[in-house]
């Protein structure tokens, strides 16, 4: 004697289905937004910690001076030179990190720097090249390991990486000239802020 039931969604089920969604969503991208920017900063560190030592390991294996210039907000610069002598060094790569992610310091970086390489005031405490760029800060690698300037002066440094907005996001990669060792550091609030070796 009916027709049977209408089927289907009323407009009030329909109106709580897309509330409970966007709810969702909502709770969930806010869940995962420090997620994200904690992988971009583990992104630009391992991307700056492994083009150092990828660029030593091919200086020695390769018998090739490579020349890393860094230039801010956060770009690495590879080149090389080969034989003993040429003018004009030749691009190999460039490498640009996260957006949000800088070559920068930040106040409270504790001074010294690790190691003791720098007073924690310069993104990059390395010294800079004046035959290759004039005057940016680099790092040559030479086939016996070392790390040194365009005038032949070891170069020892730090440089800094570090989200504008998250003191505690920081980190930090050492070279050591002579021995041309490479480590990383990150940033701790450990009774005042210390550098800690990754």
């Amino acid at each position: 004697m009916t027709l049977g039931k209408n089927r289907g969604f009323s407009m009030m089920e329909l109106v709580i289905t897309v509330a409970i969604v966007l709810t969702m969503a909502g709770v969930t991208f806010v869940a995962l937004t420090p997620l994200l920017r904690a992988s971009h900063v583990d992104a630009a560190y391992d991307t700056t910690l492994s083009v150092i030592s990828n660029y030593r390991s091919l200086a020695i294996t390769q018998t090739r001076r490579y020349i890393l210039l860094f230039s801010a907000p956060g770009t690495i610069t590879v080149q090389y030179w080969s034989g003993t002598a040429s003018p004009v060094p030749t691009t190999v790569a460039t490498y640009t990190l996260p957006a949000d992610i800088q070559f920068a310091v930040q106040a409270g970086f504790p001074n010294p720097g690790p190691e003791s390489l720098s007073n924690g005031t310069e993104a990059v405490a390395f010294n800079p090249c004046t035959a290759v760029e004039a005057g940016q800060p680099c790092l040559i690698f030479y086939p016996d390991g070392s790390a040194q300037d365009d005038l032949g002066n070891y170069n020892s440094g730090v440089i800094y990486l570090t989200r504008p907005t998250d003191l505690y996001s920081s980190r930090a990669v050492s070279v050591i000239g002579p021995s041309g060792k490479i480590r990383g550091w990150r940033l701790y609030n450990q009774s005042g802020n210390v550098w800690v070796q990754q």
